[in-house]
C-alpha cells in the first residue's frame, strides 16, 4: 500500500481509492513510476605463487570487479525522462579493500566518507544512458546490458589469504622423477568457507616421460608433456578437512627432469573472498540479484 502510493505523482495520491477496489494488474513493462530492477555481480580473482614448502615465501594478490546489469527496457525509461532518479549504491565490508578504482566516466564517489567499512557511490545518469544506448545499438537483441562499475584490490596476508595452500616436492634422477603435491583447504582465507569446484592441477614434466604412475589417477598428455589431476571439489566436508596429496612417479628416457611450475585452477560460486556486498541507496531502483564468485587467476607452485 504505502510504498506504492508514495511513488505516485501527488495529484493521483489525493484521489482516495475506495476500499475494496483494486488498481488492476500492474503492467509488465517498466513504467516510470515503478522501481527499476538492476542486478550486480562481484567477481574476484586470487593470484598466488607458492615456493616449495615455505609458507613465508608465498606471494598473493587478490583483485575484484563489480558490474551492474540493466534490463534493455530501462533504456526507454531513461531516454524518455529528462532527469531519471540518480542510481546510488553503497558497498559494504570495504575494510578489506586496499584500493578502489571506480569507472571514472560513470561513477562518482564521496572521498570524505569516514566509515572505512562502507563506501557510497552514485552514477552519472547522462553518461550511463548514453553508454546503454550505445550497447543497445551494438547488440539490439540483448535482454540486458552489463556495465563495469569498479575494480578493487583486496588486502592479503600471504599464505593465510589463499583458499588452497600448496607445497611441492620433486625428486629427479636420470631414470625416474618423483613428484608430490600437498594441498590443504584453508577456510581462514574466506569470509564464509566456500566449496572450491572444478579443481585442476596441471604439471609439466620434461625429460622424455615414457610411463606415469599416479595417485589419485592423473591424465598424461604426451603432446603437451603435462600431467593433469581433476579433483571435482574441495571443502571442509572433504576427506581430511580438504587436505590431501597428489603423487606421481615418471620413468624418463632423457632425465633428469628439470622441476617446473605447476598451475592450479578452481572456481567458487556464491561468495567472495573479501565479503564485499552492495545495497542500493534512495528510491527508484531495486536489486533484483547479487551474484558473487571467485576463481583462480595465476595460481602457481614451484619446488
Amino acid at each position: 500500500g504505502d510504498v506504492f502510493t508514495r511513488k505516485l505523482p501527488s495529484f493521483e495520491r489525493r484521489s482516495e481509492t475506495p476500499a475494496g477496489t483494486s488498481r488492476g494488474p500492474s503492467p509488465i513493462s517498466l513504467g516510470s513510476q515503478d522501481s527499476l530492477p538492476v542486478a550486480t555481480a562481484f567477481t574476484e580473482s586470487v593470484n598466488a605463487y607458492f615456493k616449495g614448502a615455505d609458507p613465508s615465501k608465498c606471494i598473493v594478490k587478490i583483485t575484484g570487479d563489480m558490474t551492474m546489469s540493466f534490463p534493455s527496457g530501462i533504456i526507454k525509461v531513461f531516454t524518455s525522462n529528462p532527469s531519471p532518479a540518480v542510481l546510488s549504491f553503497r558497498i559494504r565490508n570495504t575494510s578489506k579493500f586496499e584500493q578502489i578504482l571506480p569507472n571514472a566516466q560513470l561513477v562518482y564517489s564521496d572521498p570524505s566518507q569516514s566509515d572505512s567499512n562502507t563506501k557510497d557511490f552514485w552514477m552519472n545518469m547522462q553518461t550511463l544512458t548514453a553508454y546503454l544506448k550505445k550497447l543497445a545499438e551494438q547488440n539490439p537483441s540483448s535482454s540486458y546490458y552489463n556495465v563495469d562499475i569498479l575494480k578493487y584490490q583486496v588486502s592479503s596476508n600471504g599464505i593465510q589469504s589463499t583458499p588452497l595452500n600448496l607445497a611441492t616436492y620433486w625428486k629427479c634422477s636420470l631414470t625416474t622423477t618423483d613428484i608430490r603435491v600437498d594441498y590443504k583447504y584453508n577456510p581462514e582465507a574466506m569470509v564464509s568457507p566456500a566449496v572450491l569446484s572444478h579443481v585442476q592441477i596441471l604439471m609439466p614434466v620434461d625429460g622424455g616421460v615414457t610411463c606415469m604412475q599416479s595417485l589419485p589417477t592423473a591424465i598424461w598428455n604426451a603432446e603437451q608433456k603435462k600431467a593433469l589431476w581433476k579433483l571435482s571439489e574441495i571443502s571442509e566436508k572433504s576427506e581430511n578437512g580438504g587436505s590431501g596429496s597428489l603423487r606421481a612417479k615418471f620413468d624418463v628416457s632423457e632425465g633428469p627432469t628439470k622441476p617446473s611450475t605447476l598451475a592450479v585452477q578452481f572456481v567458487s560460486e556464491g561468495s567472495t573472498l573479501s565479503g564485499a556486498d552492495v545495497e542500493l541507496v534512495g528510491t527508484g531502483y531495486r536489486l533484483s540479484l547479487i551474484k558473487k564468485r571467485f576463481a583462480t587467476g595465476r595460481y602457481m607452485a614451484d619446488c
